[in-house]
Formats: structure tokens, C-alpha cells, sequence
């Protein structure tokens, strides 16, 4: 099924790593997101690879492998691959499609370019990520 440009950013704006992005934000990154489908059993990213996209569920279910252990299942609306395609460092988990599953992706390259062209969506993205990472933190101390 082909989702229309505003379905995609309707899908995007639903994410939490770009909550607080304006609809002009959401539509330039919806220019660039293609939706993949990937059986289930397929493996979408690998730890050690060095990322080149980023992806956000919008059905579907990814489980999330780090060192041999499950340390998440991720559904719709949540994302994985956004530490390898900002730092360029290899991925830091496996991540394998569960279920029959279907993301929006988005290529480091058009991620960095729409981060370099629209700073109040870099400053959301940024934003994301530190909570990301804060609740990853907070998580570990307890």
C-alpha cells in the first residue's frame, strides 16, 4: 500500500523523537521517508554495522538485540538507528522484524541534510535524543 505525502508525515509527527516539530518540518522530512517492508525474521540493522538509515515503526513489531540479549521490542510509532546515523559509529544492537513489518526510512544522507537546512527540527531531534538517552540512564541507576 503507497501512503500519500501527508500520511507520512502524519506518521512522523507521531513519533517521539520528533514531537514539537512544526507541520513544514514534518513535511520535509516527509519528502524524504520511504516506506520498507520487511518479513518478519528479516534483520533490519546489525550491531557493529555502520548505520545509513533510520527508521520509525508504523506497524508492525522489532525486536532489539544487544549482545545476545533482548533489550527491547519496539511497535508503531517508535524508532530505532538514530545514534548511527548521527554519530557515524556502528550500530549498537541488532534489530530484526519480529512480525511482518513496515517502517518509514530515512537515509543518513537526507537526514543530515534536512538536519543542516532546518534548525528548529535539528533542535527537536536533539531534544529526542537527550531523553532518550536520559531515560536510558535513569533506567540503568535503578
Amino acid at each position: 500500500m503507497t501512503l500519500t505525502h501527508d500520511r507520512r508525515a502524519e506518521l512522523l509527527g507521531g513519533c517521539p523523537l520528533f514531537r514539537g516539530i512544526d507541520a513544514e518540518g514534518l513535511a520535509h522530512l516527509a519528502d524524504v521517508a520511504t516506506p520498507v517492508d520487511f518479513p518478519a525474521g528479516h534483520v533490519i540493522a546489525r550491531q557493529g554495522d555502520i548505520g545509513t538509515g533510520f527508521f520509525v515503526v508504523i506497524s508492525g513489531l522489532v525486536r532489539v538485540v544487544r549482545d545476545g540479549e533482548v533489550v527491547a521490542r519496539l511497535g508503531p510509532g517508535e524508532f530505532f538507528g538514530e545514534l548511527s546515523v548521527l554519530d557515524r559509529m556502528p550500530r549498537n544492537a541488532t534489530v530484526s522484524a519480529e512480525q511482518d513489518t513496515r517502517c518509514l526510512a530515512l537515509a543518513s544522507w537526507d537526514f543530515d541534510r534536512i538536519l543542516l537546512e532546518q534548525p528548529a527540527l535539528t533542535l527537536a531531534i536533539l531534544r529526542g535524543v537527550a531523553t532518550r538517552l536520559r531515560a536510558a540512564t535513569d533506567s540503568a541507576r535503578h
